[in-house]
């Protein structure tokens, strides 16, 4: 298997050549295009329950698409995310990572879709109780609106709520205030994510809450 990310960073779409008899796992309606010797069969999203959990508590999709090459030479499929920004891959061996909801674009079939609790602090930041987890070993691509910028924290530090990707599961999270009362409300800042440990966290440049709430009063 050969995977490439083009269009970077603003418009990424990943081509993925799989050799005979090897398979992708991908979110619904990520598929752009694919050769039509590569076999399309739909699942749930980790069985049925695991589905339902998934989509109603992880913010995913019930079903993902798996990809097969049924031929016997290398074939293309080509995945992408449904907002323009950056996909990266990240490749497993053991480890995990949390993802935010609709984070997740594709992986191999070594890889582990579960649910982590993510704490009151995540639903109070209205980004829901519970994040995606990718485990086990294997390739994982996701993606974000906009730019992809990881830092190494070890102690504390400040994320807007609707920037968070990405972070390694020991990381804890805590919603707090920008600042004070009146600073973070009329501020424009409100709510923030506190994010203490050490470990990796992936942010995005820029937010679709920020986008719509741009957008809407100029319609």
């Amino acid at each position: 298997m050969k995977a490439t990310i083009n269009g970077a960073p603003s418009f990424c779409f990943v081509h993925i050549d799989l050799e005979p008899g090897e398979t992708i796992i991908a979110e619904s309606d990520a598929m752009a295009s694919m050769d039509a010797e590569i076999a399309m069969e739909t699942k749930f999203n980790g069985g049925f329950f695991s589905g339902l959990l998934k989509k109603f508590l992880g913010g995913e999709s019930l079903f993902v698409n798996h990809f097969t090459n049924k031929s016997d030479r290398a074939r293309r499929v080509t995945v992408v995310q449904p907002t323009p920004g950056e996909i990266r891959q990240i490749d497993l061996n053991g480890q995990a990572l949390c993802l935010q909801p609709g984070a997740y674009v594709a992986s191999t079939p070594g890889v582990k879709l579960g649910l982590k609790w993510a704490g009151l602090a995540s639903f109070i930041a209205r980004e829901g109780l519970f994040k995606l987890e990718v485990s086990g070993s294997g390739t994982v691509w996701y993606g974000a609106y906009g730019g992809l910028v990881e830092k190494e924290v070890d102690g504390a530090y400040i994320v807007d709520t609707a920037h968070l990707v990405a972070y390694d599961p020991q990381m804890k999270l805590k919603a707090q205030l920008a600042g004070g009362i009146l600073s973070s409300f009329f501020g424009g800042e409100g709510l923030v994510t506190r994010v203490e440990g050490k470990g990796r966290i992936v942010m995005q440049s820029r937010s679709l809450s920020g986008l719509a709430g741009w957008v809407n009063p100029r319609l």
